[in-house]
Formats: structure tokens, sequence, C-alpha cells
């Protein structure tokens, strides 16, 4: 049976720790409210986000030959996604995320590890063995030999009949270039509004509202789904607009929320939900479930959660 979905990009553990997490430095002992060692990369989320949701998901990723990489294996595999296009490289360590997270913000430190090896030929070679109807990107600033391929890659994909998206994450350098040659072969782009407000203005357009500014991206090719935190999220296309609120809820932990939300709206995109209205509030009811607990992973939401968010 063909793929629903291919994720492509970073696949890591995450290191969450919250409480008093700001280091005061001098050899001072600062004591925790809570550690846990999760799932974590962007993709790796949006995948476990997809399985979760009955999509049939696979991953393309690299992790090392060490402890990192072996829990991080064994939590995908657990997830129920197809592993077998994620390579264990033995030179280069695992990828790792420290988390340092607070009620109302966080700060994350990463260890690129494995994270910036994944090449376009790897993703052509698991597209035409595994056959996938849409292909999602994650975490673009922090692959830049992906990055360099991506528009090439797309471009192919295009060819292929394979619809895609892409989620560029934070970009650490914050320069947020390279948009322009790929937004044209892009079906869906999925940025937070801190992003579409960076992504903007390095593309020209620097004032405006939110709405405004993913509608002129949205000129130059993709669907703009943005992430809105506790409003929930919108998408703009070449002309109009569509919102849908999030839930109100007791938050614990909001990693991974975004990756989530971006399960939520690809599990509506490819599952047959014409309404673009009803598609953002699956992705806004997703991001929303997802931060009931510790982590990316471990409260995301159900099938039956997203058709009863009417």
């Amino acid at each position: 049976m063909p793929l629903d979905v291919l994720v492509v990009g970073d696949a890591n553990p995450d290191l969450i720790l919250r409480g008093d997490v700001v280091p005061r430095f001098g050899q001072v002992e600062q004591l925790l409210d809570g550690a846990e060692l999760v799932l974590g990369g962007s993709a790796s989320i949006t995948a476990a986000g997809l399985a979760r949701l009955g999509v049939r998901v696979a991953l393309v990723s690299a992790v090392g030959d060490d402890v990192f990489g072996v829990e991080t294996r064994r939590r995908l595999d657990q997830a129920g996604i197809d592993t077998s296009a994620v390579r264990r490289d033995p030179r280069i360590p695992t990828g790792l995320s420290v988390i340092l997270s607070t009620a109302g913000d966080r700060a994350i430190l990463t260890l690129p590890g494995t994270i910036p090896t994944v090449a376009a030929d790897e993703v052509r070679s698991a597209v035409l063995r595994l056959k996938p109807r849409h292909v999602h990107v994650a975490s673009y600033y922090l692959q830049p030999g992906l990055a360099a391929e991506l528009p090439e890659l797309l471009g192919w994909l295009r060819e292929q009949k394979v619809t895609t998206s892409l989620d560029t994450n934070w970009d650490p350098a914050e320069l947020w270039t390279g948009m322009d040659a790929v937004l044209p072969t892009l079906d869906v782009l999925l940025p937070n509004r801190e992003e579409l407000r960076a992504l903007a203005a390095a593309l020209g357009h620097a004032d405006g509202t939110d709405e405004s500014l993913a509608q002129r991206i949205a000129v130059r090719g993709p669907r703009v789904v943005v992430k809105a935190g506790r409003d929930g999220g919108f998408s703009a296309g070449d002309g109009d607009v569509a919102r849908a609120a999030g839930l109100e809820l007791d938050v614990v932990d909001t990693t991974g929320a975004g990756d989530s939300f971006n399960a939520g709206y690809l599990a509506a995109f490819i599952g047959g939900v014409e309404s673009e209205t009803q598609r953002v509030r699956w992705a806004a009811v997703a991001g929303s479930l997802s931060t009931r607990a510790a982590g990316g992973t471990a409260a995301q939401a159900t099938r039956a959660d997203l058709e009863d968010a009417r």
C-alpha cells in the first residue's frame, strides 16, 4: 500500500528541563522542577503526530551509532513510524536539544550532530521506494546541505505528482535566506508568527498585519498556514484567509506543539478535508492537545479528537 506522508528532517532526543532554568554561572547549583528525555526533532514529532492520527508515515533522517541514536530509533518505532530510511552514521553523534522551559517561554540549545547530514538523494530514493503521496520537510535552517538542494528536489517531486510542505523552524543565524528559490514549487508553508515575520522581512515585506504578510508570501506559490499559539492559527492563500481557534487548556509544556499543529493540518490536507477552515481547526486542536504533557509526543491528538472538533 502506498505511503501517505514521507517526513524529512531531524531525529534526536529532547532533554526538557523545567523550573528555575535560567543559568547562573560561577558554579551555582540550581534545583529543577522536572526533567524528561523525550523524542525530539521537528520532523520526528510531526511524523509521530501523523502516525497517532492513523496516517501511514515514514521518516528520512540520520542518527549516530550511540546511545541517543538507539533511543531515538526505539521511540520512532514505538510511535508507529516507518524507520527504514533512517540512516545510522557511525562517524557523527546523534543530535541533541536541551530545552529550558518556563511557564511562558523556552530556550533551546541544540547540538546538530547528524541532523545536517540528510541529502536530497536519500529523499529521492525513499520516494521511489515508498511512493508517498506527500513529502514534508522540517528544520530547513538546520540542514544547509539539504536546503541548497531543496529547490531542485521540490521541482522533481512536483514532476512525480507528490505534494509538498515545509516547516523552516527558526534560523539560528537569523538570516532567513533561500526562500525565494523554494516557494514557487512548494504547496504548503507552515511557519509560526515569529518565523512568518522574519521570512516576510527577508523577502522584502517588512510592514503589515500577519495575515497580509502571509498573503504576500502566498502569492509566490504556497498556501501559508501559520501557527498562532493560544490564538489557534490561520491559513492564507492568494486572496483569502481562513482562521480557527485552538482549545483552552491547562498547559504543561509547549515543546513540539507547532509540530503537532503540522501533523493535524497535513492529516486533513491529504485526508479529504476540503474546507480550509476545518483543516486549520484540525491543526489548531492538534497543537493545543499536545501541550497537555511534557515533550512533543506524549499527549498528541487522535483522529477522533480532531473529528470531534467541529
